[in-house]
């Protein structure tokens, strides 16, 4: 390929949705191995940005050129799969190579799925999230295009994701909320903004840095046009109709900077502070509760007492039991046994994966004035169902739109207005950052950590998690459930000086052990072990021949998923037998026979 031209050259993108525009004559580009964040608020148009790059949309002007013969690999928000086909020809039904069939496997397995002949239809949502970005991988693309890959994954496979995207020279453009994400893999951001693109040639840290600076800058901009613009309206009601060319001229730069002076920028100054919202001492009690779906345990005799003020997040993998153990707390789900003891004053306020379903001829504003017209602040404060919702990043004209034009994003974000609006004491949050804006994460961010009463989030989004929560509960499957007094960074931080320390006194024993053999290596065998250094020579032979024959196995590529996963299982221990067998073995070579 010719060097310096890069993969994708946006010129001049105009796209508009009626009246409303969308984007102005944005430009810019990306240069092989440059890995791309796009940052906008909900309804700003990033998924359509998207869609246009990939032909799956039209533009009103400008163009999209990419580098001749370049492969690009897309994956969209809400893919679709024919039902009926399996998991593996869905991985290859976009021109995919079966060749490629042993990586597919590999790629799914990272991606926690293992049955590669169930159908399509089996799959929920998030599967087939999953499945569509392992197809996206799998072929292997010059340019890949991803809108918010991390959804519907699990921490293990966010941090799998993020070490498989930073490392080489792969070349991105994603659509993210994660900023713990866009920081480890992205090293340029790109935020559309006012119709408009900025460029940022750093991380997300940087991003928040230089924005700032814009930010700033543009508001000492504004407020210096605000001042001329006061001089030259004078002017302008001072001088007659009848005017001259250089009149005409200032006149027509009036006008130019009127549009200047009258920009606004959405900067929120106001932190929600509720007073009034009271909770009792008496919480929550759960009393040795213990759950089974099918055999699998998701709580077993587990005991937590909820403190007042708590703000409490769940952590771990998907299918460990997270989603259930709030049900259970909700009481939308029995337990096999035990109980949950609720206090008298709590009301409950959740937010679920599944969403609301909203009446799409209904405007925004009714949705929320059907709840309540205000709220009651306290303290002879109350704040009306307007400014409520414009705190929320939902603007005077946004509020009156029908909520069929919202965006995905703006949907999960009314539906989150909905839930506060009741003014709950106690705050359930299930999956709350997904396919919300950056900007919108940031104030619901303010709000929970200024909220008076209790909050549980389940979360995948760690740099949330960081900013909201005191204190984890860790699912570690099986029933397995971890009591840690931190956020998210401070549990990771603990656990790997955990492991360290375990690796650390595992080195120091075998250094021992090895250290004991050593002086008694001048002795003469017994009988007992000469008969065992035959034996371990024997044991080594087939071993080493099994390992063979595995790692062959393994690389063939004809494998079913499950002999895949079973010899997967396999080889780590087979190798560990026979790293001891061979240590066993030169420990007594070093005796004199």
């Amino acid at each position: 390929m010719p060097q310096n031209i890069p993969f994708l050259d946006v010129q001049n993108l105009t796209k508009r949705f009626g009246a409303q525009i969308l984007f102005d004559n944005i430009s810019f580009s990306i240069a092989e191995g440059q890995k791309v964040g796009l940052i906008a608020q909900n309804g700003t148009g990033k998924s359509t940005l998207l869609s246009i790059l990939t032909g799956e949309e039209g533009n009103d002007g400008g163009s999209v050129i990419y580098r001749r013969d370049i492969k690009t690999g897309y994956l969209e928000q809400s893919p679709k799969y024919n039902e009926d086909e399996s998991v593996l020809d869905a991985c290859f039904n976009h021109h995919g190579d079966p060749d490629k069939v042993l990586k597919a496997k590999q790629i799914l397995t990272q991606l926690k799925i293992t049955d590669l002949d169930q159908p399509m239809g089996q799959l929920s949502g998030g599967q087939q999230k999953r499945v569509a970005l392992a197809n996206v991988l799998i072929n292997e693309p010059d340019l890949l295009i991803l809108d918010e890959p991390t959804n519907h994954l699990d921490l293990d496979m966010i941090e799998w994701l993020e070490g498989y995207l930073s490392h080489g020279n792969k070349t991105l453009l994603m659509v993210t909320h994660d900023r713990f994400f866009l920081d480890k893999v992205c090293n340029i951001i790109l935020e559309m903004d006012n119709q408009t693109i900025y460029t940022y040639r750093g991380n997300y840290s940087y991003y928040l840095e230089k924005r700032q600076e814009r930010m700033d800058n543009m508001k000492a901009e504004i407020q210096h046009s605000k001042n001329l613009y006061r001089k030259e309206l004078e002017w302008m009601r001072r001088m007659p109709q009848a005017r001259g060319h250089k009149a005409r001229y200032r006149e027509d730069a009036f006008y130019e900077l009127e549009a200047k002076a009258r920009q606004r920028i959405e900067d929120r100054q106001l932190r929600l502070k509720a007073s009034n919202v009271y909770i009792g001492s008496k919480i929550f009690e759960c009393q040795y509760v213990s759950k089974a779906w099918d055999n699998k345990v998701i709580t077993k005799d587990f005991y937590y007492n909820f403190a007042r003020f708590e703000k409490m997040g769940i952590v771990g993998n998907n299918g460990t039991g997270k989603s259930t153990f709030i049900k259970m707390l909700l009481g939308l789900v029995q337990p096999d046994s035990g109980k949950f003891d609720i206090g008298e004053t709590v009301r409950f306020g959740y937010f679920s994966q599944e969403g609301l379903k909203f009446d799409d001829s209904q405007k925004v504003i009714d949705v929320i004035t059907d709840i309540a017209e205000y709220i009651d602040l306290g303290g002879g404060r109350h704040m009306t169902a307007s400014q409520f919702l414009q705190y929320f990043l939902f603007t005077p004209e946004e509020q009156h739109n029908f909520v069929y034009k919202l965006s995905g994003g703006q949907r999960r974000k009314l539906y989150l207005c909905t839930v506060l609006m009741k003014n709950p004491n106690f705050l359930i949050l299930d999956e709350p950052t997904n396919d919300l804006d950056i900007q919108t994460l940031q104030v619901l961010e303010e709000y929970l950590q200024d909220f008076p009463g209790c909050v549980i989030i389940v979360s995948h989004d760690r740099y949330f998690m960081d900013k909201v929560v005191d204190h984890l509960l860790v699912f570690k499957g099986s029933g397995i459930i971890k009591d840690f007094p931190g956020n998210y960074t401070q549990y990771r931080e603990w656990n790997m000086l955990k492991s360290e320390e375990e690796n650390n006194t595992e080195k120091t024993a075998e250094k021992k052990e090895k250290k004991d053999y050593h002086h008694d290596a001048h002795r003469r065998m017994s009988y007992k072990e000469k008969i065992e250094y035959q034996k371990l020579g024997k044991d080594i032979e087939t071993l080493e021949k099994k390992q063979k024959q595995i790692e062959e196995a393994l690389c063939s590529g004809t494998l079913s998923v499950e002999d895949l996963t079973e010899k997967s299982k396999e080889l780590p221990k087979l190798k560990e037998e026979l790293d001891k067998k061979e240590t066993r073995w030169l420990e007594l070579s070093e005796f004199d026979n």
